[in-house]
């Protein structure tokens, strides 16, 4: 009797142990999704388009949105994906993901999906940009929405942000979309009469080697200098932390080192903490506003930011997808003595990437920033202008979209004479008929202001007294210049020097 008593409780218990046993099975192989998959999101029309999670280790998952169906077993980690097949615009859909349990995302739409990237002036909300009480008056727009990622900065990769979820564009909640990102999104949504979905991951400050894999960079001997800085800072900050008697200065080094540890400075930090959650979804392109943080090293961004678009591209998967930037604006007060400056070597830099990599373009906002603030509360046009890039380029509107650009010079006795291209509608100098902001320097490689003129063929002539052998001209070269020249779309030339003398920044790492 009493053997058979304990063989019952003895049972009971391998019972019990086996259903808590199961339980934490199917806990752990639930299906789950990253958050970029959530209620309202929008799929990139006209392509495959990935989608991603996990699982437990062998589980059979079904994926189905629309007519269609597609079925794939996680890996032994777990991890499982799917190519969703093209769709046409359209929605709203369900998407459901069935393993051991099921989850259905409401809401989809199939449009055209863009990133909006960069550092503050990407991450600028509708609230703080001109007129928001107007604005939130007629944004009724249900078929555009945003997600806004949250600025989190680590080393090793993360997975998926909770919190962060796709939102309908509405009154009441696009004054917290990117400015830029919702500007440009109405355009193409008026325009194409699609859905559109911007995911906005943009961090202010942000410098552009944080949004590059590490191993990138270290493969590259011209950023040894920058990544042996950052080993010195994480092998002190290991050190500090370690210890259990530090003094009060010492506490106040952890600190500040521990702050730049999670910061948007330290290489491969916003690519891994931001970034590498939603690399790979279905998207038609990128439009991108960073530059102020890395104006110091503007010689250096001439590679650092072709790498990084290069890096995002082959990671993403599908090619050459479009990438449209911003250039930095007018910043700083306007000095009549200044022919050097960071950030004219910046925007050199970001026009030459144009030159570099395929599908790129640039939109040229030297009219419309502000001497006080780093932060131009004109975000209508700097959304337009990108907008007319995304309209020309990858959806076949004749609409003027390029810059004019310098081209060529010809040097003519004690005159320079200087060759343009998309000067669209010629050329149309605002507020006074005479071109400004040309200056000229002969051999001793010293510029003054020059007397510009434009000649009936569209050229630019350019002369200043004293200045009998030119040799060089520049145009806008200067934190926050003095420029009045426009193609007849409303387009603004593009800030240039047809010299290639050492600059301010060519030494700094």
């Amino acid at each position: 009797m009493q053997k058979a008593l304990w063989r019952t409780i003895w049972n009971g218990a391998l019972a019990s142990a086996a259903l808590v046993l199961l339980a934490g099975n199917v806990a752990q192989a639930e299906v789950k999704l990253p958050n970029i998959f959530t209620d309202h999101m929008v799929l990139q029309q006209g392509q495959k388009n990935r989608v991603w999670g996990t699982a437990g280790a062998g589980e059979a998952v079904t994926v189905t949105i629309d007519k269609q169906t597609q079925k794939v077993s996680a890996g032994a980690d777990g991890k499982w994906q799917v190519a969703l097949d093209p769709l046409p615009v359209g929605g709203p859909y369900v998407l459901a993901v069935k393993g051991s349990n099921e989850i259905k995302i409401d809401d989809v739409l199939v449009g055209e999906v863009w990133i909006c990237s960069g550092q503050s002036n990407m991450q600028w909300s509708v609230n703080i940009s001109n007129d928001p009480d107007l604005e939130k008056l007629t944004a009724k727009f249900p078929r555009i929405r945003m997600i806004n990622f949250p600025r989190i900065g680590v080393q090793e990769p993360i997975w998926t942000h909770p919190e962060s979820r796709w939102k309908v564009c509405m009154p009441d909640n696009v004054g917290d979309f990117s400015a830029v990102g919702y500007y440009f999104a109405r355009q193409l949504h008026q325009t194409l009469d699609v859905p559109v979905g911007m995911i906005n991951n943009a961090w202010g400050g942000s410098a552009c080697e944080a949004w590059i894999r590490r191993d990138l960079l270290a493969a590259d001997e011209k950023y040894k200098p920058m990544l042996e800085g950052w080993a010195k800072n994480e092998s002190l900050f290991a050190e500090l932390s370690a210890k259990s008697d530090l003094n009060e200065d010492q506490k106040k080094q952890v600190a500040g080192l521990k702050q730049n540890m999670g910061g948007n400075h330290r290489p491969a930090n916003i690519y891994n903490g931001v970034l590498k959650s939603h690399l790979g979804y279905g998207i038609k392109g990128a439009i991108w506003y960073q530059g102020e943080s890395n104006a110091g090293r503007a010689y250096q961004y001439r590679d650092l930011f072709p790498l990084m678009i290069k890096s995002w591209r082959d990671e993403w998967g599908q090619g050459d997808f479009p990438f449209y930037w911003v250039q930095l604006a007018d910043h700083k007060p306007e000095n009549p003595n200044q022919f050097e400056s960071d950030w004219a070597e910046l925007r050199e830099a970001q026009t030459m990437t144009m030159s570099k990599l395929p599908n790129t373009g640039e939109a040229v906002i030297i009219d419309i920033g502000e001497g006080k603030d780093i932060h131009p509360k004109n975000k209508v046009d700097v959304g337009r202008r990108l907008a007319r890039w995304a309209l020309a380029k990858d959806y076949g509107f004749h609409v003027w979209y390029h810059s004019p650009q310098y081209k060529s010079m010809d040097v003519q006795g004690n005159k320079i004479v200087l060759t343009f291209d998309h000067v669209d509608g010629g050329w149309r100098p605002f507020d006074v008929n005479e071109p400004r902001g040309f200056a000229i320097a002969g051999e001793d490689k010293k510029f003054v202001w020059g007397t510009a003129k434009i000649l009936p063929d569209g050229k630019v002539e350019v002369l200043a007294a004293g200045i009998d052998k030119p040799v060089a001209v520049r145009y806008g070269w200067a934190d926050n210049p003095v420029v009045n020249m426009y193609n007849g779309g409303g387009l603004p030339l593009t800030p240039f020097r047809t010299d290639d003398w050492p600059g301010v920044t060519i030494n700094n790492k």
